[in-house]
């Protein structure tokens, strides 16, 4: 690799012929395995509590809205590191940046099935959702600077598929271990697959080459870059659909389970578990709504997203088992159409630091998980199945509006991938 003696700002030279692993090298398949493992090992943590949300209620004496807390306070602590977290990388190197991120989570992780009580549970999940916030901040960055950029995007795919598949494993394997032996042998399960994937991550990422470390901007030009994305008004209008939808999408996935578990359908975890399978029909629907951006443009197929999802809620309020699991597959479909829309859109409207303004669309979609998450327990314990729908379909309806004010310019161009767009199938 040679280098131009020009210094990058802080006195070290700048790499001027890297292009990046090619496709079918050895360190490029050692990119792809290492990032999908850490996207295993994050998503299958993340969320691991909530398939085993009704039996944690029971087990501790809480409240639907309070067992949901532990989804929220983990997605709560990852909402507001991911920022610090991408200018800690600009420092300091991805690599290692998204070590320490998953090697302190995998640590609290294994902490949380000896959790005493529910406060130091709390505690457990906040913590291990700052040091979360680590991977999701970093992993696209470092991809877009290791990985040949003719192969950018599929190597993207890769981590996306890891997410989706850690998203998946963590529920269903919290839910039959949680029936045979407690929501406690079921972290413990889950944390136990995530430190597994942790050690192949470290093991198997290679040593970044493309990587040039920034100079520190301070908190005044880091709040001054934050604030001009805030704002741009179509990327906030963008940021509010991601609070609401995501919020919307994790109340319905949290609750849910409580109306199965309970008369007239009296399912145990195991089968309440298999209805995260729903989750796949977002990795047909969100690469179907990339190409659908070519012939109606973002907007159109983003709004098309969002009224399959208020129709898939609208099949759920039946008490019929069969049409709810297909109401949830449609809900699910039309929500991973809208947010990777919505995702990749962020990263072509900002035309600086798009790093951070990908980050503060993950800030907004995981503060609306946090929020509208909990909140929608609050409404679900005290009237039902039928308001939650209601309140999730007025977060979309909220969206919608939103979308529709807004006089978007945009070019019928497919979405680039963004760093955003990482968690679309494993939210």
């Amino acid at each position: 690799m040679g280098t131009d003696q020009r210094s990058a700002g802080n006195g070290r030279p700048v790499p001027t012929s890297w292009d990046g692993h090619p496709k079918g090298s050895a360190a490029y398949g050692k990119v792809l395995a290492g990032l999908a493992f850490a996207g295993v090992a994050t998503f299958a943590q993340l969320y691991s509590t909530q398939a085993v949300l009704p039996m944690m209620a029971t087990d501790l004496r809480i409240t639907a809205a309070e067992a949901g807390l532990t989804i929220s306070l983990a997605t709560v602590g990852l909402a507001v590191t991911v920022i610090p977290w991408s200018f800690l990388a600009d420092r300091i190197g991805r690599v290692k940046a998204m070590a320490m991120g998953i090697s302190a989570a995998t640590v609290l992780g294994l902490l949380v099935p000896l959790a005493e009580n529910f406060g130091i549970l709390l505690g457990l999940r906040l913590l291990e959702g700052m040091a979360l916030g680590g991977i999701p901040a970093i992993a696209i960055a470092y991809l877009n600077e290791e990985v040949n950029k003719a192969h950018a995007a599929l190597a993207a795919g890769s981590y996306v598929a890891g997410t989706t598949l850690g998203g998946l494993a963590g529920r269903l394997v919290a839910g039959p271990v949680g029936e045979l032996w407690g929501w406690r042998a079921a972290a413990l399960a889950v944390s136990l697959l995530a430190t597994v994937a942790a050690v192949l991550f470290l093991l198997l990422v290679p040593k970044a080459r493309g990587f040039t470390p920034a100079k520190a901007a301070g908190l005044r030009g880091a709040f001054r870059t934050l604030a001009g994305h805030v704002r741009n008004r179509r990327l906030l209008a963008l940021y509010v659909q991601a609070f609401m939808l995501m919020g919307g999408f994790v109340a319905v996935y949290n609750y849910l389970g409580f109306r199965l578990a309970a008369a007239p359908f009296g399912l145990p975890a195991t089968l309440i578990s298999l209805i995260f399978l729903a989750y796949l029909s977002g990795t047909v629907s969100s690469r179907w709504a990339a190409g659908l951006t070519l012939r109606f443009g973002r907007r159109n197929v983003l709004l098309a997203g969002v009224f399959l999802m208020v129709a898939g809620l609208a099949l759920t309020l039946t008490q019929v088992l069969a049409i709810i699991l297909l109401g949830l597959v449609i809900f699910t479909g039309g929500f991973f159409a809208a947010h990777s829309i919505g995702a990749g859109w962020t990263g072509t409207i900002a035309s600086t630091g798009r790093a951070q303004a990908a980050s503060l669309y993950n800030l907004s979609y995981y503060l609306g998980s946090s929020v509208v998450g909990w909140a929608g327990g609050l409404v679900f314990q005290s009237w039902g199945w039928p308001a939650l729908a209601a309140t999730v379909a007025l977060a979309c309806l909220t969206a919608v509006t939103v979308a529709v004010a807004h006089p978007w310019r945009e070019t019928r161009t497919a979405p680039e991938p963004s760093a955003g767009s990482q968690e679309a199938a494993a939210a």
